[in-house]
């Protein structure tokens, strides 16, 4: 199971591409996986003969967990497909497999009444913080039905509490989640999330279970809504200048590139000028230091359809030209729509950007991603009707082409001033491109 990104400790199989005894190539699509930032493609590390299948389609683990074996001397593993099980979800490794130390053979949880009481560990100790720190998606559905996580039998890692475990936890004790009576308490038990009771679907609702990549979404959001505290400030920039160079440079450009010539390139040679002159839009926060990121890699949020959001990484965008910017991004969007992400593809953003503009939305307060201190958010860029104060003073009325750009900072570590500052260079730069361009 690959790291999809620096905050990510566990990955889902969504499903499986081959089956055992397939030959499989080199770089050949072998299984897909959802993360709360990638929905991607895992290609095989090397060619050969699939062997084995460890973790069934649906199951989540932890990174680096082994989810498969390869035998890559075909002749070792010609009687291997009749012997080896179509898709043993929850088999063990045979004996004569190596074993890894990440690799998992969970089993079938059973009903809490059959399972043996749960051996109490010391408070702090790691079997207790491995128990305790389930998934997010776990964590949620425990504080929901109001479950402490501590109370239920795992079967994963170090006794880690699964779906499988809550899930046949909560069958057994219906008693638990029913919907609360009059005067009961609404309070969640101690160490679970406060929450009201769940609503209800009423007659003529349709009730739509959230797809893997939304519930993992959401369990992202809610966690980088909590770890930063977000302050947002609004600019409204002046891009006539870019447009009539993006106009007069665009035919030669796309005819010579084969790209097509947006607005979003040369925002990114701004961002990037500006970062390099304020370097804490550019950093992380690790307890009580603040890592000043040398690389400036930038994200690129990507709306998928027909619902869900990723963010690919365009690395060392600073070295970058504007034919490299527009390549890059173009590159990274198709391979997002299409699943043909790595994962290297999502990792090491540094400043991310979203553009809910080509929507038609004029400006938001976008959420700052786990590991970095800001998010740019671009509204739509249209014409409207500006007062510019000529040379002799006089004031007129112009068609301005604009746009509302909203930063959202950590104020844990930028203040209002600093971030100002970079939102006034940033417009600054753009409203005054050369004509030659950067």
């Amino acid at each position: 199971m690959p790291q999809m990104g620096e905050s990510i400790a566990e990955g889902t199989v969504s499903r499986w591409l081959k089956k055992v005894g397939d030959n499989v190539k080199r770089d050949e699509p072998l299984f897909e996986i959802s993360t709360d930032k990638v929905d991607a493609e895992i290609p095989s590390p090397s060619a050969g003969i699939l062997l084995e299948i460890l973790i069934g389609e649906g199951q989540t683990v932890a990174i680096q967990t082994v989810v498969a074996r390869l035998e890559t001397d075909a002749a070792a593993a010609a009687i291997a497909p009749a012997a080896a099980p179509s898709v043993p979800a929850a088999a063990a490794a045979p004996a004569s497999a190596p074993t890894a130390a990440a690799a998992v053979t969970p089993s079938a949880p059973v009903a809490p009444s059959a399972t043996p009481a749960v051996p109490a560990a010391p408070a702090g100790s790691f079997e207790e913080r491995v128990r305790t720190k389930s998934s997010p998606l776990v964590r949620k559905m425990a504080a929901e039905h109001g479950v402490e996580i501590a109370g239920v039998s795992g079967s994963g890692i170090a006794g880690r509490v699964t779906r499988k475990d809550l899930d046949a936890f909560l069958a057994a004790k219906p008693a638990a989640t029913a919907a609360p009576v009059a005067g009961a308490s609404m309070h969640a038990p101690a160490g679970v999330e406060h929450r009201g009771p769940l609503p209800t679907p009423w007659p003529g609702d349709v009730v739509e279970p959230m797809s893997k990549i939304r519930k993992l979404t959401s369990d992202h959001m809610a966690l980088a809504i909590k770890v930063a505290t977000h302050v947002t400030s609004f600019f409204e920039i002046d891009l006539t200048r870019v447009a009539r160079i993006r106009a007069a440079m665009r035919k030669e450009f796309e005819a010579q590139s084969g790209q097509k010539l947006t607005y979003l390139p040369f925002i990114l040679q701004a961002v990037c000028t500006q970062l390099k002159r304020h370097p804490t839009l550019n950093a992380a926060v690790a307890g009580n230091d603040v890592i000043l990121r040398k690389q400036i890699n930038l994200g690129i949020a990507v709306a998928l359809e027909p619902t869900g959001l990723i963010v690919p990484v365009l690395k060392h965008a600073d070295e970058m030209s504007l034919t490299g910017l527009t390549r890059g991004t173009n590159d990274l969007a198709a391979r997002a729509r299409s699943k043909k992400l790595n994962p290297t593809d999502v990792q090491d953003s540094t400043f991310t950007i979203t553009n809910p503009g080509v929507f038609g939305s004029l400006f938001g307060t976008p959420i700052i991603p786990v590991g970095t201190t800001a998010i740019l958010g671009l509204g739509a860029i249209e014409k409207r009707a500006k007062v510019i104060t000529g040379p002799d003073g006089e004031d007129t009325l112009a068609i301005r082409t604009c746009a509302y750009f909203s930063l959202s900072f950590d104020h844990r570590v930028i203040d209002g001033a600093d971030a100002d500052r970079f939102m006034a260079d940033l417009k600054k730069t753009l409203e005054s491109v050369p004509e030659t361009g950067f």
